[in-house]
Formats: structure tokens, sequence, C-alpha cells
């Protein structure tokens, strides 16, 4: 899975933060759920919108974002 297929940045959503294709939920939110010890399928019940490739697609962007930058 490419995190490409579920992640948009646009300008007007979220000035511009990354987020779920189709929601104003940004790659940001997930991850602070999940370090706050959300369960996956605590926010996917919290946020029927989103799915569990959704949540994946977070964590595979914030992985290669932190990749790109420890190589630049």
């Amino acid at each position: 899975m490419t995190y490409f297929e579920r992640i948009s940045i646009k300008p007007e959503i979220r000035f511009g933060k990354p987020c779920i294709k189709g929601t104003r939920i940004s790659v940001y939110d997930i991850l602070s759920w999940l370090a706050s010890g959300m369960s996956n399928e605590k926010i996917l019940t919290d946020f029927p919108e989103l799915t569990l490739d959704d949540i994946k697609a977070a964590l595979y962007y914030a992985a290669d974002k932190e990749k790109r930058l420890s190589v630049a």
C-alpha cells in the first residue's frame, strides 16, 4: 500500500496539513490518538469515516517523512 492513495494535502483543508482524503482528519490527529493509547478499534468506532487502511497510511506517511528528513 502507498499512502499517496489515501493522504492529500490541500491548502484549503486544515491549512495544508496532510489529511485522509475525503475527511478533515489529519495524519497528526491519528498519530496523536495512537500515541495517547487509543486502539485502532477505538479510533474506528469514534470516527467511522476512517478505515484501518487509513490509519496504516498515516503511520506510513509519518515513517516516510521521518526517513526523508533523516536523509537530508
